[in-house]
């Protein structure tokens, strides 16, 4: 938590200070410039700020960006003040042009991170099928290893593996295709999270035989995608193919 926040300070002095860091260091130069390529520079450094993912920097850049524009660069000059209409136009222009580039770079740099947990988890299946197909390492250490998995995937407190049960205390169940279901009431994961008062079971079978399960344990207000929940499907059946 305390990274996180050393982080965000970082990312929000950036967003305050690089724009003026900028327009100041043209300003003695304005005569031989045109106004469009400082404009432009400074939503490079919006995009810049933006790219470390907090919305909230690159906002804050793009309000900083529009203001110092206007201070060094729409006469009166060291002023905020605009004396003119196109001053304004530009200053508007500006800050939309920043919010815009603002949002499609924290859109990128998500894109980014669900793409890199993907890979992992696409490893974590290759490594499972390996296990088993293989024989290399234990079935102890392969069960470990997908509840760590699994806690991963699915953002969970716990997971872990009981081996010839099914049903037993009634928990939730992960069903094949990707629906989880509670007391015959399919729940709704995408508006309520996974649920948390109960534990969520999750089959390990194979070839039509039960082998075991796995429970999990959510983590209060945790939404997992569709996406998600089948790759939990499918480490389970890693399991129930390297235990078949």
């Amino acid at each position: 938590m305390v990274s996180w926040i050393n982080r965000n300070r970082v990312r929000v002095g950036l967003a305050v200070v690089a724009p003026f860091a900028v327009a100041a260091t043209l300003a003695p130069v304005r005569a031989r410039i045109e106004t469009v390529d400082v404009a432009l520079l400074l939503v490079v450094v919006v995009v810049a700020v933006a790219a470390l993912g907090s919305r909230l920097a690159g906002y804050l850049a793009a309000l900083s960006a529009g203001a110092w524009f206007n201070y060094f660069f729409i006469a009166p000059y060291e002023q905020f003040l605009i004396a003119d209409r196109s001053g304004v136009q530009g200053f508007v222009l500006l800050m939309i042009v920043g919010g815009a580039v603002t949002e499609l770079a924290v859109w990128g740099r998500r894109q980014q991170d669900v793409a890199s947990r993907e890979a992992g988890y696409l490893a974590g299946i290759h490594a499972a099928a390996a296990s088993g197909a293989t024989g290399g390492g234990s079935r102890q250490e392969l069960i470990r290893q997908v509840a760590s998995d699994l806690v991963e995937a699915l953002h969970l407190q716990t997971a872990r593996y009981q081996s010839g049960v099914a049903g037993l205390g009634d928990p939730a169940r992960l069903q094949r295709d990707g629906q989880i279901m509670w007391k015959d009431v399919r729940w709704d994961v995408d508006h309520d999270g996974l649920p948390t008062d109960t534990d969520i079971e999750l089959l390990v079978e194979h070839g039509g035989r039960l082998h075991g399960r796995y429970l999990l344990r959510a983590a209060p207000h945790t939404a997992v995608s569709l996406s998600e929940r089948r790759v939990a499907l499918t480490l389970a059946d890693q399991v129930g193919a390297a235990l078949g």
